[in-house]
């Protein structure tokens, strides 16, 4: 299964107490994913989420499906996650997922301008520790130049791991309470902040205006994207991209085999 022996070592001297704990929650994370009938036959309209698969090789056995990334966002909850998710390898080609709005340009408006929806769970109510797969998101608007988000702020701290904070610019971090089935909301309420960077539907929400240029990413194509908006959206597990301080994977320290799990993308304007 998807997080099978799901265990969390956020220090050298985590105890079995706690790995046993966590594993609970992983079995709990399979069994409440149930709950709801989703994803919806139909998608609400007015919600325009990603609706193209361009680019998808995952090798992850039982969701590799690439078509759960589309279908409509099946949030578990803060303390349990969906299984109606595509998931990624850790590394190589089969790490990287891109989506597109079938042709249609996701705008830069005011504020966040799209939300990417995991199925990342919080550990314990009273805890801010996270049980997630760190991504790195990337826009483009070309399919040639990808521009993404300040990732310089990363703490490879292995007692941190599983902080947020730890994760400044990654997508991937945040529970997702939406539900296209039991937990329905509109448009201007999944981009309601609920403070600290939370949003009152969960995932993980971009400004297009946060943008910086990179390898792939020259002032140009960032200018591009930041007047006109972009139509293609890659998502990577943070493990298969390179950190230039160390040369090799943001690493996230689990025990299961996957990557990111993706559940969607919703935009707050297209056209």
């Amino acid at each position: 299964m998807l997080i099978a022996n799901f265990l969390i070592s956020c220090s050298p001297n985590t105890n079995d107490k706690q790995n046993e704990v966590l594993a609970l929650l992983a079995v709990g994370e399979i069994s409440n994913s149930g709950k709801t009938n989703c994803p919806p036959k139909i998608l609400p309209q007015s919600i325009p989420i990603a609706n193209t698969v361009v680019s998808a090789s995952s090798t992850v056995s039982g969701f590799n499906d690439s078509s759960k990334a589309i279908n409509g966002i099946c949030g578990g909850g803060e303390l349990s996650g969906s299984l109606d998710v595509y998931a990624l390898n850790l590394t190589g080609t089969g790490a990287t997922l891109i989506l597109s709005w079938g042709g249609k340009t996701v705008k830069n408006v005011s504020g966040i301008d799209f939300i990417v929806f995991e199925n990342p769970f919080r550990v314990t109510e009273s805890s801010d520790r996270y049980a997630f797969d760190p991504m790195v998101v990337q826009v483009s608007y070309d399919g040639t130049n990808y521009c993404g988000f300040d990732l310089s702020g990363f703490n490879p701290t292995a007692a941190d791991s599983n902080k947020i904070s730890s994760w400044p610019g990654f997508g991937g971090l945040r529970p997702v309470l939406y539900n296209m089935s039991s937990n329905l909301l509109s448009l201007e309420q999944l981009f309601t902040s609920t403070g600290n960077g939370f949003l009152l539907g969960g995932g993980d929400g971009f400004n297009i205006d946060d943008l910086i240029t990179n390898p792939s990413c020259d002032n140009t194509a960032l200018n591009q994207i930041k007047t006109s908006g972009f139509k293609l959206i890659k998502m990577t597990s943070a493990s298969g991209v390179t950190n230039p301080n160390t040369g090799s994977g943001y690493v996230y320290p689990h025990s299961y085999t996957n990557g990111s799990d993706i559940d969607g993308v919703v935009a707050k304007s297209v056209e």
